[in-house]
């Protein structure tokens, strides 16, 4: 049973999914209460919509057995530490909160309910009863940068982006080294909107970014709105977080995808049986946290077996998106040939490779 709330955290409305609750014995334990807080709409078809599809999921596996209580549109600061708390308040046993910017608001949280545990995604943070998870998009990033590189004709791609995080930035970096591998003198031009979700300003971004010769459209937002410009205008996307080919079926090449499933359902057990501790978990291809979506009618057969191996390589660590030599955009070298960014190296990444243009 899902519990919705506004974003004041009032009682809505509920739905209920999976078997009905049972009118057993008034001994009969009660459901595990799980609460969730998105940052938007899980009509974005994007970031919120790929944890959305998680909850779903976990109210597939456990059924009767949990109470899910979600809270959408609760923006970063302030406001998340109020909805973060009175889900606390309110008897939830374990908390997944879902975007970078509720990672302050947790750590306080979790320091005022030290019997209840949170799953804080995408950032770096621990605590006694706080962990942290995030997939390695990166990865994703890199096969798109391949595609990219064999699909272009102007040989330059559009970059949307949201904020300067190390997340983002390295997103557009590996998508750049690994276009460049391929096409030395490839470009990509970034415009940030300053929002993870705002349909207006990525489609105005989109339109700018083809206005200026980017013929491919690459993105860290979590709108539909650059596949759909790019459907309208002829040219070529990739699907953000989830798939979004119904927004472009000639335009999209293929989409990075979450599975953050696997993660909550797992960490929701062990909160159940009483296993749960922290942990910090980098979690890509190999683990199936990131998936690619098929390839589209635009993806040729040199750009599909491309892709293909580099997923393998990738997968079976042959291959990683970010091995040298690699230069930043002022020529200086950052990474010898031969050698391999490591994970808190690339968690402080604040600088553009070669062929960026921010």
């Amino acid at each position: 049973m899902a519990i919705l709330l506004n974003r004041r955290g009032m009682l809505i409305g509920s739905t209920a999914t999976g078997a009905a609750l049972s009118l057993g014995p008034a001994f009969a334990q009660a459901p595990t209460q799980v609460g969730f807080v998105y940052l938007g709409p899980p009509g974005d078809h994007g970031w919120t919509y790929a944890h959305d599809q998680a909850r779903k999921a976990v109210e597939a596996k456990f059924g009767a057995r949990v109470k899910v209580n979600v809270v959408e549109n609760v923006k970063e600061g302030p406001d998340s530490e109020r909805v973060i708390r009175q889900l606390a308040t309110n008897g939830n046993s374990i908390i997944f909160t879902t975007s970078f910017g509720y990672m302050q608001p947790t750590l306080r949280v979790a320091q005022a309910f030290p019997k209840v545990f949170f799953e804080h995604c995408s950032g770096y943070l621990t605590g006694p009863n706080t962990s942290n998870y995030n997939a390695r998009y990166y990865e994703g990033r890199a096969i798109c940068g391949t595609i990219a590189a064999l699909t272009s004709k102007t040989g330059t791609a559009g970059y949307i982006a949201s904020f300067p995080i190390p997340e983002v930035v390295m997103g557009i970096n590996a998508f750049t080294l690994a276009a460049r591998k391929i096409r030395p003198d490839f470009k990509v031009r970034v415009i940030w909107v300053s929002s993870w979700f705002d349909p207006g300003k990525e489609a105005d971004a989109a339109k700018t970014l083809l206005d200026q010769g980017a013929d491919v459209l690459c993105q860290h937002t979590d709108s539909p709105a650059a596949m759909q410009t790019a459907e309208q205008r002829g040219a070529f996307a990739f699907g953000q977080a989830s798939d979004m080919k119904a927004f472009g079926p000639k335009a999209q090449l293929t989409a990075i995808v979450h599975n953050w499933a696997d993660y909550s359902i797992s960490r929701i057990e062990a909160a159940m049986n009483g296993s749960w501790k922290t942990s910090s978990v980098w979690l890509g291809m190999k683990d199936g946290m990131v998936k690619m979506a098929d390839y589209g009618p635009g993806v040729s057969p040199e750009a599909r077996a491309a892709a293909d191996k580099l997923k393998a390589d990738i997968i079976s660590g042959a291959a990683h998106p970010f091995t040298g030599p690699i230069k930043d955009q002022k020529g200086v070298e950052r990474l010898a040939a031969g050698q391999r960014f490591t994970d808190e190296q690339m968690s402080k990444m604040d600088w553009y490779v070669e062929g960026v243009q921010s």
